[in-house]
């Protein structure tokens, strides 16, 4: 599971950079022609006025017999009146085995409330849920948290869009429906250090340090007729480990409902457990 877990976050970060633009190929909506690079672009504006929406996540990585695993979840997403996500993770395996129970997330305002009995065996814990500050994460030793909601935060579609226009080779592959969206289909692959430059400085080293060993990194990208991204598909490598990650957008500026756990199921988080 150790030796796993580069490629895990890998996929994870690959999310991030869903797509990429710069060929000149032209896709087609209903009487909408634009080139490809244009058609991200706007892609990349439309994303920053979306203020909410839900995601379906498949992640497999490969390794060998032992280092191969799977993450299946779901998680809904909105930036305003304050950040909150709600992230589940139906399904982990590493090894073939199963991680038991899964794992929840729920990160509202600057708390996160994190469901895993994992977690709950390493930390001592007896409620079902354990809560700790972002602020304190570092302070109380909890690295495995603070990893993983470092990758959570990365599920920012403005972000993931914007680092689509790094894409020197992007073409239109044809008219296709999902989820019952008529979108176009788009192809290529993207330079990491390239796209990198692209987002927020505090999120840039880790975005290099997860994909710096991603060889041949491609994706498909599906777009609505507002440009926005419906559909992601992503593969790459990291020396002899792969993963190959799919991602379903929808609902986008629609209302979500993220709530904090019942306060009588909620224990804070030890300290100086699960140190760095």
């Amino acid at each position: 599971m150790r030796r796993l877990a580069p490629v895990v976050a890998l996929g994870a970060a690959a999310l991030v950079a869903v797509a990429g633009c710069g060929a000149q190929s032209t896709g087609s909506l209903g009487n909408v022609k634009l080139a490809a690079a244009d058609a991200v672009q706007q892609s990349a504006q439309k994303a920053e006025e979306v203020t909410s929406y839900s995601a379906d996540v498949v992640l497999d990585a490969s390794g060998g017999e032992k280092e191969s695993g799977k993450i299946q979840g779901s998680m809904l997403y909105q930036s305003k009146p304050q950040l909150a996500t709600d992230i589940r993770l139906d399904t982990i395996t590493f090894g073939g085995q199963n991680v038991p129970g899964g794992a929840r997330a729920i990160l509202t305002g600057d708390t996160v409330y994190v469901k895993s009995e994992l977690i709950n065996r390493f930390a001592g814990t007896t409620k079902p849920w354990t809560k700790v500050s972002l602020s304190e994460l570092d302070a109380k030793g909890q690295s495995e948290i603070r990893k993983f909601m470092d990758q959570a935060q990365q599920f920012d579609l403005a972000g993931t869009v914007k680092l689509l226009t790094a894409s020197k080779d992007v073409k239109a592959v044809g008219i296709e429906t999902v989820g019952g969206v008529d979108t176009t289909h788009y192809s290529g692959t993207f330079p990491v250090a390239e796209a990198a430059q692209l987002i927020d400085p505090a999120k840039r080293e880790k975005l290099q340090e997860q994909l710096s060993q991603a060889k041949n990194v491609k994706f498909d990208l599906w777009a609505d007729a507002q440009n926005l991204p419906r559909k992601v598909t992503l593969s790459g490598a990291e020396k002899e480990a792969t993963f190959n990650l799919t991602a379903l957008f929808k609902g986008f500026n629609e209302p979500v409902e993220i709530t904090a756990p019942p306060a009588d199921q909620v224990g804070d988080m030890p300290e100086h457990r699960g140190g760095n």
